[in-house]
């Protein structure tokens, strides 16, 4: 299975607001190509901020910190290591074609590596900002085509063939990420996620306490026990 998951109301309109104001007013746009692959820098026209600039690492912390208290969020990704969020942009013209994201990935200063199990992009637009710009993600059902409103946030498993269209108009904002989850399997990770939805509506029906509730969720964590890789 390859499971897109979006997650709306990640950030509030105004919360969105004033990371729409620092990116417009203060970012230092590069070319997008210095981070991308081999394959990937054929086919990759945007903007980008750099990854040590200080302007990208502060938003990226307010973004880590909020999805790091978001439930939706670490449900569906069990978050291990998290790749620091990049603020990319695409104006007229600009696209990404057809590719796949490295599997590895290290942030600058560590020598650990990241495994990406899950990519993540956050809409930073409102989809009437700007037209084209969609996000496709080549699923079991075909082509997906993603354009969410300014705040809402999309995960998908980062083995997913993906692109984005070109933007005829506007100008389209967002910051991606990865996440290298603790259940490396993507049909278990999404059949844990299911699971514990399950377990969160029977919650707010029967009460934490309900032997159903409790039978449930032990099954769950017994699962991530024997799933887990920490």
């Amino acid at each position: 299975m390859n499971v897109i998951i979006p997650i709306a109301g990640v950030f509030s309109a105004e919360d969105v607001g004033k990371i729409r104001s620092h990116l417009d007013n203060c970012a230092d746009w590069q070319d997008g190509n210095a981070t991308a692959g081999g394959q990937a820098r054929q086919v990759k026209q945007n903007q980008q901020l750099p990854l040590d600039s200080k302007l990208a690492q502060q938003l990226g912390d307010i973004i880590l910190n909020t999805l790091s208290q978001h439930p939706t969020f670490i449900s569906a990704g069990l978050p291990l290591r998290l790749f620091p969020p990049m603020f990319n942009r695409y104006r007229s013209g600009e696209t990404y074609g057809l590719h796949v994201d490295n599997a590895i990935r290290y942030v600058p200063g560590n020598p650990n590596p990241i495994r990406t199990d899950l990519s993540a992009t956050l809409f930073l637009c409102d989809p009437q900002e700007y037209e084209g710009g969609e996000l496709v993600i080549e699923d079991n059902y075909g082509a997906q085509r993603v354009k969410l409103n300014a705040g809402d946030l999309v995960l998908y498993p980062s083995t997913s063939l993906h692109s984005v269209t070109p933007v005829t108009s506007g100008a389209r904002t967002c910051a991606v990420f990865w996440l290298q989850s603790m259940v490396r399997n993507n049909q278990q990770r999404e059949t844990l996620f299911e699971l514990d939805q399950s377990v969160q509506a029977l919650t707010s029906e029967l009460g934490a306490h309900h032997d159903e509730v409790v039978r449930l969720s032990g099954i769950y964590h017994n699962l991530i026990r024997q799933w887990a890789d920490t």
